[in-house]
């Protein structure tokens, strides 16, 4: 009798702790949900001023970065570089050189994992990971996430929020990664932008996201050259930012 009894208890106890775990897994379910505390990503800038943002999604390819850098600086150029913590750690020279030649470095997560498929805190700690690999090289804390893929679900938007950081996608994919993708047709992307989803992109406050992939690098200085060429500057996202107020976009 005392022996069962003993184990009732063991069983209620354990029942009483998986109680608890379900009450925390639904809870924060719905507070993932919750989109009313959720900001929108940034995705254009709304301004009259011909002046865009170059952002460089880096996880891989640092073997073209120091030609994409030498790009920008002939064509008076900044940009905002997003990189993964995983990428810092193994390059932390490379990292330091973009810093060094008045480049902006934000935050990309840590594995490049989906972000809609991890909790809130996963994502949290991607985030915060990588906010300390590159401080601790450059010496400067992120405040900018750009999600891996473009994700914008509510699990690594929140995250972002609670963690102080606003989420950037885009207003012009130059979809470099795609096979097919030449030189002519990135830069086509960003100097003449098709029509998508109905909607002509604008170019003023636009921001542009590309890789450090080999066409890509064969592209910048004919994006560079063409856009300068109507008037068009190039700035980092924290100055493009000021510009204005936070606009519409044609990403999905």
């Amino acid at each position: 009798m005392f022996i069962n009894l003993k184990i009732s208890r063991r069983i209620l106890s354990l029942g009483g702790i998986f109680f608890l775990l379900f009450l925390g897994i639904i809870f924060e379910h719905k507070m993932v949900l919750s989109n009313s505390h959720v900001s929108k990503p940034v995705e254009q800038i709304n301004t009259d001023q011909k002046v865009m943002a170059l952002t460089i999604n880096v996880d891989w390819g640092e073997e073209f970065i120091p030609v994409m850098l030498d790009a920008l600086d002939k064509g008076h150029a900044k940009a905002t570089f997003f990189v993964t913590g995983r990428w810092a750690k193994k390059n932390p020279e490379l990292l330091k050189e973009i810093a060094n030649r008045g480049h902006e470095i934000e935050n990309h997560g840590y594995s490049h994992p989906h972000p809609d498929n991890l909790s809130v805190g996963a994502n949290q700690e991607e985030i915060k990971k990588t906010e300390s690999i590159i401080q601790g090289i450059i010496g400067r804390k992120t405040r900018f996430y750009a999600p891996p893929y473009g994700e914008k679900g509510a699990p690594g938007l929140r995250a972002a929020d609670l963690l102080g950081y606003q989420t950037i996608l885009w207003t012009l994919d130059t979809v470099d990664w795609r096979e097919g993708s030449t030189p002519g047709i990135i830069a086509q992307r960003v100097v003449n932008p098709a029509v998508r989803f109905g909607i002509k992109p604008k170019k003023n406050g636009a921001i542009v996201l590309m890789h450090p992939k080999f066409n890509t690098v064969k592209a910048l200085p004919i994006i560079l050259s063409q856009l300068t060429g109507e008037g068009f500057t190039f700035q980092t996202l924290d100055a493009l930012i000021t510009f204005d107020q936070i606009g519409n976009t044609t990403s999905r």
